[in-house]
């Protein structure tokens, strides 16, 4: 969203005067928009180029970092590896309720002032998270923090644009895609280090001196070119609405495997929460006048196959990202280090090709560059789905490595589409909403891949414990093998059980690499319901939403 909002006209004198009355003053003028600030020069530039590329690192950062210490967390906190991927999900859902309300925030307090109260908020809660001695300590922090951290990639872009010349704006956005690409490749690999050398706390401890130090840099840079600020109503009940369904659609998925769905009364409450508050929420936005999310934006048929196709691609993308860590660390005996270093390649094609995407996304049909991407996440996928207990490292990393191109494909082309032929004022609603689709999908596609991956295993395990049952000959000769190695029956019994769960949870994730597969390939039609954008020179900026 941008945060360059002029300042409402100032009210003008009378217009006319009754008859025997002196006559009125003529109209104040209406005030002026205050002029866009000078570009910063030297020193200035690289130093507020370094402080907002902080923040925005810091943020994609914990994004990912997490995702490898899930196994420590779980265990520390006592709760099942599913359990602790709520660390993951309340962080994204909270992230996304607040970024559509970055705009109203904006004009409020003004873009720098939002900025930095976000990042030290940020470093607060960063280092509540640390001390959290219990999930639900954990996943409230988090949730605190994903709340605070909405408006800092969006005002980053926007401070960071009015930090270099109309004519450099691309280098403004390149600069600022390369930090959100780099931090996906640097948060598993330093999560998995520090879980594995020093405590998990210490994933959130380092946004400490980060934080502070950008923060500092911010305000001293940028505080004499705060923006101008005015009162406006906010949209109380559709806010309230909005975090009601989300809430209640998101503990939904999150605690249905644990109450055994909808044999659960509470589940049951929270799917009828959700649907009901959903309906009035949408009634609600369609009629109020300041509404805090602008569905009627959904019309626009660019904008709602392109938001639709980006969110559940993304979806797909962030729910698999989470299970593949999971998949190595509990049943292939890899290390929080090693499983970061199986994820870290991601970003290598990623940086390489985004400048390129960047230049041709407005000459080059986006709907071609968005369905390569889709093949190529396919391809990944499909890939993944062949993956077995003997898969090796270097098997594993491959995949990961060509995910990158289509990391590179995705987000700017899609975004061109959705954002294609709206007017300059309809930009920032229109990106705050597909962001907080997106982002939304995201921490459900997180809730669905861990919940579909334990119902699939359940159900292998049945298979083929059932299988070994029916060669009574062969399980009875496993067993033997085992107690002659030193094993009482039980524990014998106890390792046969874990070569199964093993080979179950290999097959489930295989399940949900190919159905994720497949769905990437459905997903190319909603692309092509799309118009082609107009070529033009502004793509790259309109882009700039997709992060």
């Amino acid at each position: 969203m941008t945060s360059s909002t002029s300042a409402t006209a100032a009210e003008g004198g009378m217009a006319g005067s009754g008859a025997g009355q002196p006559p009125s003053p003529p109209p104040s003028p209406p005030a002026a928009v205050p002029p866009r600030p000078a570009p910063l020069k030297g020193g200035q530039l690289a130093l507020g180029t370094l402080a907002l590329s902080l923040a925005t690192f810091m943020n994609v950062l914990d994004s990912s970092i997490a995702n490898v210490a899930i196994p420590a967390i779980s265990g520390d906190v006592g709760v099942s590896p599913s359990q602790g991927t709520w660390v993951i999900t309340s962080f994204g859902v909270a992230n996304a309720i607040s970024v559509p309300l970055t705009g109203w925030l904006t004009q409020r307090f003004g873009a720098v002032r939002l900025f930095t109260m976000s990042v030290l908020l940020f470093v607060l809660t960063s280092w509540l998270c640390g001390f959290a001695s219990s999930l639900e300590l954990l996943v409230l922090f988090r949730v605190l923090q994903g709340l605070v951290a909405g408006p800092m990639i969006p005002l980053s872009q926007t401070l960071l644009l009015s930090s270099y010349p109309p004519a450099k704006a691309g280098v403004a956005l390149s600069l600022w895609g390369m930090t959100t690409l780099v931090a996906p490749v640097v948060g598993p690999l330093l999560g998995g280090w520090i879980t594995d050398n020093i405590s998990w706390p210490w994933i959130f401890y380092i946004n400490v001196p980060v934080g502070l130090l950008s923060a500092l840099m911010t305000w001293s840079i940028y505080r004499s070119r705060e923006t101008p600020t005015r009162k406006l109503p906010i949209d109380s009940m559709g806010l309230a609405l909005l975090v009601l369904w989300v809430g209640a659609l998101q503990l939904m998925l999150d605690k249905g495997k644990e109450l055994d769905w909808f044999a659960s009364g509470e589940i049951i409450t929270l799917a009828i929460l959700a649907v009901v508050s959903f309906a009035v929420f949408v009634v609600w936005e369609l009629t109020d006048a300041h509404p805090v999310v602008e569905l009627r934006l959904f019309m626009r048929r660019n904008f709602a196959a392109g938001t639709v196709a980006l969110s559940i691609a993304y979806g797909l993308f962030f729910g698999n990202v989470v299970l593949l860590p999971l998949w190595l660390q509990q049943w292939l005996g890899y290390t929080s280090t090693t499983a970061g270093m199986a994820l870290a390649p991601v970003g290598i094609l990623a940086i390489v090709l985004t400048p390129l995407v960047g230049r041709k996304v407005s000459s080059w049909d986006p709907r071609k560059m968005a369905t390569g991407a889709f093949i190529v996440f396919a391809l990944v996928l499909w890939m993944r789905s062949q993956f077995t207990i003997e898969t090796d490292f270097r098997h594993i990393l491959i995949p990961t490595l060509i995910q990158g191109a289509a990391m590179a494909f995705f987000f700017i082309p899609l975004t061109t589409i959705t954002l294609s032929g709206l007017t300059p004022e309809r930009i920032p609603a229109a990106a705050g909403l597909s962001n907080f689709v997106r982002i939304t999908a995201g921490a459900m596609g997180t809730s669905i891949a861990t919940t579909l991956w334990d119902n699939r295993a359940a159900m292998h395990h049945a298979h083929l414990a059932e299988l070994m049952v029916q060669g009574q000959g062969a399980f009875a000769q496993t067993v033997q093998q085992l107690q002659a190695r030193g094993m009482s029956a039980e524990q014998a019994y106890a390792q046969i059980n874990r070569l199964i769960d093993q080979q179950a949870y290999t097959r489930a994730a295989d399940d949900i690499f190919l159905a994720s597969s497949i769905l990437f390939l459905v997903l190319i039609v909603l692309i092509w319901l799309t118009k082609r954008p107009a070529p033009h020179a502004g793509g790259g900026a309109e882009a700039a939403g997709a992060h």
